[in-house]
This record gives C-alpha cells, sequence and structure tokens, in this order.
C-alpha cells in the first residue's frame, strides 16, 4: 500500500499554498481565514462574562480556557485564553454583539485583534551617545566635532531615525542634571538644522524640560525609558508640542533596576503596565498614532527576560502601538569582553528574528549592517 506523506505549513502565506494544491481561485481569499489561527488572552472577565464567551467559542468548533472555578462562580474574575482560526473569532465576535455584559465591546476588540496583521516594514534607529558612560561607547562621541561625523554618517548609512541621549541610563548610572543634557544635545540639533537634515530626530531623556527644550530646537520623537515615571510633566510637554513619545517599560530605575529583578509573569506584567501607560496617555490628550512602546530589554530583567521578550515580542503588538526593540551590544549576549565588533554580529543575528516579526523599530549602534538586513529581507513577503 502506498506510504501517506505529511508535512506541517509553516509559511504564513496560505493563499500561496491553496493555489498550489488547485483549490478554487475565487474562494482562496475568504478560504485562507480558517487557516489561520490565533490564540488570544483576555484580562479580568468576571465568571458570566468568561462562560458566555467559552460557550459562545464552542459553538463555533473554537475553544476558550478559564478559571477552574469560572463554573462556580466562586471567583470574581478570571483570565481566559481564546484560541481558533480567524474565520472562527470573527464568527465569536459577530454571537457576542448580541450578549449582555458589555461583551458587544468585548466582540468588537476579538474581531480588531483578529483582523490585524503586520505589514509595516522595520525602521532602523541610529543612537547617539553625547555620554561619558554609556556601557558601549561611552565618551567615543562626547566630542562635538566626532559626534558630528558619527552623526551624518548614520544618516548616509541609511538610519530612518537618530536617536541622542545625553544621559547614561545603564544598570546603576545615576541622573544627569537638565541643564548638562541640554549644552551636550542643543548643539547637534542646531547642526541638524543648518545642515537641513530631514531625518527624524528623537530625543533619549526623562527629562520634560530637556525635552520641551530639544522638541523647540526641532527633535520629533522623545524617548522616555521611565515611561512618564521619572517626570510628571512629560506628558503635557508631549501634547503641547503633538511629537510622538516612546513608553518604555522599566522596572525601578537604572540605579536599583537590576537588583534581582523577579516577575511573577514576566510577559503579562510589562504588558498590562504599557498598557496602563498608553491609557494614560491617551487621557492626557496624546494621539493614539503618537505612543510607540518598547518592552525595555535590559531594564530591570534577566538575561532570561530578555530572551523572552524577544521570543515574544510580538505579543506586544495587541497594544495598537508601533514597537520599538532595543538589544544593542547589552548583557544579553553575554559578551561584555568582546569588541564592539563582535557585538554587532550577534545584536544582528538577534535583531532578525525582530526583523522576522516585523518590529517597527529596532533601536541599534550599528547602523549600515542592520540596514543592510533590512533591504536584504525587505522584498521577502513571507518573513
Amino acid at each position: 500500500m502506498k506510504d501517506f506523506i505529511l508535512k506541517e505549513i509553516v509559511a504564513e502565506n496560505i493563499v500561496k499554498e491553496l493555489e498550489t494544491i488547485g483549490f478554487d481561485k475565487s474562494y482562496r481569499a475568504a478560504a485562507a481565514s480558517k487557516y489561520k489561527y490565533k490564540n488570544i488572552k483576555i484580562y479580568s472577565l468576571s465568571p458570566a462574562q468568561a462562560n458566555i464567551l467559552k460557550q459562545t467559542a464552542l459553538t463555533v468548533g473554537a475553544d476558550c480556557a478559564t478559571h477552574r472555578e469560572v463554573i462556580t462562580g466562586n471567583i470574581e474574575t478570571s483570565d481566559c485564553v481564546l484560541g481558533g482560526s480567524l474565520s472562527q473569532l470573527k464568527k465569536i465576535s459577530q454571537k457576542l454583539s448580541n450578549q449582555p455584559f458589555g461583551l458587544k465591546i468585548l466582540g468588537e476588540k476579538i474581531s480588531a485583534m483578529a483582523d490585524f496583521s503586520k505589514t509595516s516594514k522595520t525602521k532602523i534607529v541610529g543612537i547617539l551617545n553625547l555620554t561619558p558612560d554609556s556601557f558601549s561607547d561611552g565618551g567615543e562621541f562626547l566630542d562635538y566635532e566626532k559626534a558630528k561625523e558619527h552623526f551624518l554618517y548614520m544618516i548616509e548609512s541609511g538610519a530612518d531615525i537618530i536617536d541622542i541621549g545625553a544621559e547614561s541610563t545603564k544598570p546603576y548610572s545615576t541622573p544627569v542634571s537638565c541643564e548638562t543634557q541640554i549644552r551636550r544635545i542643543l548643539p547637534m540639533l542646531e547642526f541638524a538644522a543648518e545642515e537641513n537634515i530631514q531625518v527624524p530626530i528623537s530625543i533619549d531623556t526623562r527629562s520634560a524640560r530637556v525635552a520641551e527644550e530639544c522638541i523647540k530646537a526641532g527633535a520629533k520623537i522623545i524617548n522616555d525609558v521611565s515611561g512618564f515615571d521619572f517626570d510628571e510633566e512629560m506628558p503635557g510637554v508631549i501634547t503641547k508640542y503633538g511629537v510622538k513619545i516612546v513608553l518604555q517599560h522599566s522596572k525601578g530605575t537604572p540605579e536599583n533596576m537590576q537588583i534581582n529583578p523577579n516577575y511573577e509573569s514576566l510577559i503579562d506584567e510589562i504588558y498590562l503596565n504599557l498598557h496602563s501607560k498608553v491609557d494614560f496617555a491617551l487621557s492626557k490628550g496624546i494621539a493614539h498614532e503618537n505612543i510607540i512602546v518598547d518592552p525595555g530589554i535590559g531594564f530591570g530583567k534577566t538575561r532570561e527576560d530578555n530572551f523572552e521578550i524577544l521570543k515574544r515580542i510580538e505579543e506586544f503588538y495587541g497594544l495598537g502601538c508601533e514597537v520599538m526593540l532595543g538589544l544593542s551590544r547589552k548583557s544579553l549576549l553575554n559578551m561584555s569582553d568582546e569588541s564592539n565588533e563582535m557585538k554587532d554580529i550577534f545584536t544582528v543575528a538577534l535583531n532578525t528574528l525582530a526583523i522576522e516579526r516585523k518590529v517597527d523599530y529596532l533601536r541599534v549602534h550599528n547602523v549600515p549592517l542592520h540596514k543592510t538586513l533590512v533591504t536584504l529581507t525587505g522584498g521577502i513577503d513571507y518573513l
């Protein structure tokens, strides 16, 4: 008897797979949603909501996992894991539109998540440290002429954004005064204006005063590694000038963040923290499209935590914002005694995974290496 041959399909382009077997052309696109699956975690549903969601999922052939006590009602809330094909999720959404307890809104959110897919090309953010003590290149570009040279080099190498910082936030570092940060950064912004540089400039600062002075001098993005926790005036500055803001997760401050960082549920805690930061930003009048989130590689995380974030970076797309990732030359490489050239090789290897997962921004030291990688993979539709 002839043997059966089986193969798991891992390519995302299921339409192409349907074409290769001769599936009806007129129905390929619609059928594809039956072969694409998503697992969605939904937080803090009441027992009634969780029970209805589970039963609704079962009616369309999907499933929903809940806390064991949901059926008894002996629990105040339950997180749920809803899993099914995109087609099933859309059907669940439709059925929830007629259910009580606010489940119509939940259905709309499930539908939006089912429809969501990343199409944007990864942008490269070049790092310019105007500091004497940054972990990678501290002091190398503190000299104004060397800073200008490197600034132009990154632009010529294809950087989509330049991120300028004048305060090191590496582990165990201490704050730098606003005056010092402004003194270091403003000459670079003035140089960019004189040269009519069109590449957007981001400012890596936790200080609202520094942010405002730099925005007035031409900066278009503020990269706040504290995610508004350091300076309560920062949201007002972002709202006032309508610039983009990078909200990063950090467990603690640079002075203490690497002292035995511990999480009960790493990704959940980071996700919910960033979710609250996004909601807070929106409540202050910051436009949704101006919010970028960053899970904060190395900011209050162990090496294992950092790799878990990289592996599950796509989960943060559920926040509905663009996502930035910065792992360049950091301690997760475990290469403290190696040269920056060697660190860059392994950085680009890890960032290949991020590009495959369609991360919006990669914050890196070596721009040309990463720009080559993005260009190389940019035309491949299965990544």
